[in-house]
């Protein structure tokens, strides 16, 4: 475990842990109410003022514990349940206290239980929890000031909500990034989608049980259960359906390779380059999702070159150069009908474009060739380099590659992605000869070179496609 991570750890669960304790000393202390929570309105008649405390507290705790029983992983792992709703109802009822004793104890998990999660990470979990429950319920309350008013707790209640989802997120993401080195701003952006439907759907929903729960009772309360299962529901169709389409690009791109046994897996280690790249360069989240699926289908394109040109060990004749480097065209006129995989259209399209304007299909150059393209072109070309080929049985080491990229930053590729490159895991402890010049241009005149070129030159015969 890294030491930074371990620091975040210990930080995490002192913090949470005082803030607890400290908060219920303080409620307690001005209020007339045992852990300063207010009896609920509407509990049964003939007990003590201290005895609905313990009930309502403990029905709520329980409430969290079948909310939470049932997760979803979220594709960038993040970990989303429905128990959202029981702690905010529980922070409308009883402020801060209530929610960080609700989120503290009822969002232990069946994992948990069954010893799949470390002690660390249990720890990590529900001081995660705990310290934004405090930070919304005081929020809340800071809003609310004790007014009764319908409106004004609607209010104060999404406001606390608020602060106590967002709190939540920046944590986890905190913890995720520092465990799995990812940038913490892809973490906690990467699954927004399911964060703003659990705030949106699930704060007002959470108001609304609070109100029946007052107004009406427990058996009443016990109605949204359905609601909140729907919702964990939808929580999981959005993920198996997002699983089952990466998995059938998969499919076709493990397809695709299959035909060439030199080429197995090639797209799956481009598209994993290709990521830690764009991570390295701290692109967007959609940029990311359209380089791990543009990186599996860069090549879709060759099912439609011949196998007689694809599996050729000798040199590629003019005409059988033309058609493989048709590929990135053929590509992307197969995928163009798929509208969810209009992002990766242009990486497919121009990953073989070069920096200087001499590649193909349409002679882009610089800036003019996208940025995803751009990162998918060092990736592609670093995996082919360093595997075997048809025409170059003997694949080049890690440090042979690195170097061929560096001659020919500035020529073939972005300089500034060969950087980023350099960053991620796939060269470390791989001697890195560094930049030889500053990055080179492109001069005026093989910009006017290049546009001349595109109606009637063709792509020099090479040895293969693969670039380098």
């Amino acid at each position: 475990m890294p030491r930074s991570l371990k620091l975040f750890i210990t930080g995490l669960v002192a913090v949470s842990a005082f803030a607890l304790l400290a908060t219920s000393f303080v409620f307690a202390t001005y209020t007339d109410w045992p852990l300063g929570i207010q009896p609920a309105i509407g509990m049964p008649v003939g007990r003590s003022p201290e005895a609905d405390v313990l009930l309502g507290l403990l029905f709520w705790i329980v409430v969290a514990l079948f909310a939470s029983a049932l997760p979803v992983q979220m594709p960038r792992g993040t970990v989303v349940s429905v128990s959202i709703a029981p702690i905010v109802a529980s922070m409308v009822l009883g402020g801060p206290v209530a929610a960080g004793w609700v989120a503290a104890i009822g969002t232990t998990e069946l994992r948990e239980l069954r010893g799949r999660v470390p002690w660390y990470g249990t720890l990590v979990n529900h001081a995660g929890l705990a310290l934004p429950a405090l930070l919304g319920g005081w929020s809340l309350e800071l809003v609310r000031r004790g007014s009764d008013d319908v409106a004004l707790s609607f209010v104060a209640t999404m406001i606390g909500a608020t602060v106590f989802h967002l709190s939540n997120v920046l944590i986890t993401a905190t913890g995720v990034s520092l465990r799995d080195g990812q940038d913490i701003r892809v973490v906690a952006l990467g699954d927004t989608r399911a964060y703003l439907a659990n705030l949106f759907a699930l704060a007002p929903l959470a108001w609304l049980m609070a109100q029946i729960y007052t107004s009406v009772g427990v058996w009443a309360t016990l109605l949204f259960g359905l609601p909140l299962y729907t919702t964990r529901v939808a929580h999981h169709r959005f993920v198996e359906m997002r699983e089952m389409f990466t998995q059938t690009i998969g499919a076709l791109a493990e397809a695709v390779d299959k035909r060439d046994p030199f080429t197995s897996k090639h797209s799956v280690r481009v598209k994993e380059i290709a990521v830690d790249i764009g991570r390295e360069m701290r692109v967007s989240e959609g940029e990311l999702e359209a380089l791990e699926w543009g990186g599996l289908l860069h090549d879709v394109g060759k099912i439609g070159v011949r196998d007689d040109v694809l599996l050729k060990q000798e040199r590629l004749t003019r005409e059988e150069r033309m058609a493989m480097n048709a590929h990135p065209v053929l590509g992307a006129q197969i995928i163009a009908p798929v509208t969810k995989l209009a992002p990766e259209l242009p990486i497919i399209r121009h990953h073989h474009e070069w920096y200087n304007g001499s590649g193909y299909p349409d002679r882009l150059m610089g800036d003019e060739i996208p940025k995803l393209a751009r990162i998918l072109h060092v990736a592609d070309a670093f995996e082919a380099m360093t595997a075997a080929r048809p025409y170059r049985m003997k694949p080049l080491t890690s440090e042979q590659a690195l170097a061929e990229l560096r001659k020919f930053a500035g020529i073939q590729f972005d300089p500034v992605i060969v950087d980023a490159f350099v960053k991620t895991k796939h060269a470390t402890g791989v001697n890195d000869p560094g930049r030889s010049i500053e990055p080179r241009p492109v001069p005026l005149l093989a910009q006017a070179a290049g546009r001349m070129a595109q109606a009637t030159a063709q792509p020099d015969p090479s040895p293969r496609s693969e670039p380098v």
